[in-house]
């Protein structure tokens, strides 16, 4: 038997350590419904949380009793723990911890909103509308980390696709070119980033860095001399229609939010079907995960690695690009200097909580966003709890990710390592 083949066994028949991820978890969890049902508990008044159906406080309602809805729902978080941490349904171990999660933001809305109501249609669109450039982004990491090539130029992407979006919007007065214009000036910082990157093989974390200083001055240096002098030529770009289906748009909740929307809720849910779909069923997806384990392997079966990780580095182009267009052709109307404000290293950091999957990063995204949206609520009711606080959080999460307490996220071996053939 070779030395290899004995390592190999030796490393099955390790015993798992007791203080695995699952346990971990399960005691964050644990903790986690000890302090909503001590604290938020005993902090709501005995009051109804009303969460309404449509966008106002009129309709139909779920209503708790704000005090027990806290308890309750701190106990079923403490619940959930326990099940992660005895390893019930061990196959299903993030099944038990996005149940206590939610649990547990249940038990902080019932002491929030106790006395008052939450409008569950308009707190859902805003979460999925404030999620939106953070999904195309993060999508636009997935698919550059699954190449082997660190993408940190997004918020550049961003800033590019917003002003080509405003000003060939503008120009063309056409919300359609300005789209496509804005997908081009994504691939534009994209193609800079693969060409430096993999054919000069320049560390791409600090070409991202670079590339996104040159997106903020170009684009600032552009709105001064053009946009600002003469908004009305340069920079008023039409919007993008909603569009309504009808039936499903009747849909309490959902369907006001999914199918009352504009296309880039569409586009967005659409590409993150598709990229699971491409990276874990197509011969694309195994060839580019390849590409991203060990591309020296992938070289011998006859796979263009460099090739590869140009396609979808400039794929990705397109999609953050189209992810900066958001800010200009739904969310404003116009651009301005620096109006992506870090929405490009949000968006990374949801790739990188999301553990760089399309499915995670999605959720990390609807994450980052009802924390903003939740925030913004907050501060409307004059709750006690400063905005500042629950808009910190994402990150806070981010940094115990990353840090490994929680379990290991851990890229692809290959990404940022630039391919040299032999």
């Amino acid at each position: 038997m070779s030395t290899a083949t004995v390592e190999d066994l030796t490393e099955v028949a390790a015993p798992e350590p007791f203080w695995s991820r699952s346990r971990r978890l399960g005691a964050v969890l644990i903790l986690l419904g000890v302090l909503a049902a001590a604290v938020f508990g005993s902090l709501a008044p005995s009051e109804d949380a009303r969460f309404t159906l449509s966008e106002n406080a009129e309709g139909a309602a779920l209503s708790v009793n704000g005090r027990f809805g806290a308890i309750l729902f701190g106990v079923l978080t403490m619940l959930a723990g326990a099940a992660l941490f005895g390893a019930l349904l061990k196959r299903r171990s993030n099944l038990w911890l996005v149940l206590g999660i939610l649990t547990f933001v249940f038990s902080f809305l019932c002491w929030q909103v106790a006395g008052e109501f939450m409008p569950l249609v308009d707190t859902t669109e805003g979460t999925l509308q404030l999620a939106l450039p953070l999904i195309l982004g993060a999508l636009a990491g997935v698919l550059g980390e699954r190449s082997g090539v660190v993408n940190v130029a997004i918020e550049g992407q961003f800033l590019m696709g917003a002003f080509a979006g405003a000003l060939v919007g503008t120009m063309a007065t056409s919300v359609w070119a300005g789209l496509i214009s804005a997908a081009v000036g994504g691939v534009l910082i994209a193609g800079i980033l693969a060409v430096l990157s993999i054919r000069y093989l320049v560390d791409q974390t600090v070409v991202g860095m670079v590339l996104n200083l040159f997106a903020l001055g170009i684009t600032g240096f552009l709105y001064e001399r053009l946009m600002q002098p003469d908004s009305q030529t340069y920079n008023q770009p039409p919007q993008l229609p909603e569009w309504r289906i009808p039936a499903l748009a009747d849909i309490p909740v959902v369907g006001p939010v999914l199918f009352e929307a504009n296309l880039l809720v569409w586009l967005a849910i659409g590409l993150v079907l598709a990229i699971h779909f491409g990276l874990t069923r197509t011969r694309w997806g195994l060839r580019t995960r390849a590409v991203g384990e060990h591309p020296t392997a992938a070289d011998t079966v006859g796979i263009r690695v460099r090739g590869l990780r140009y396609l979808n580095v400039l794929l990705g182009g397109v999609v953050a690009g189209i992810g900066g267009a958001y800010f200009t052709l739904v969310a404003t109307g116009s651009f301005t200097k620096n109006m992506t404000a870090g929405a490009g290293f949000i968006a990374l950091a949801a790739l990188i909580f999301g553990r760089f999957t399309p499915f995670g990063a999605f959720g990390a995204a609807l994450f980052f966003g009802f924390a903003q949206k939740l925030a913004y609520y907050l501060s409307a009711i004059d709750s006690p709890i400063p905005s500042q606080f629950l808009n910190m959080l994402p990150y806070l999460a981010t940094l115990v990710a990353v840090a490994g307490l929680v379990g290991r996220v851990r890229g692809p071996a290959a990404s940022g390592q630039p391919y040299i053939k032999s």
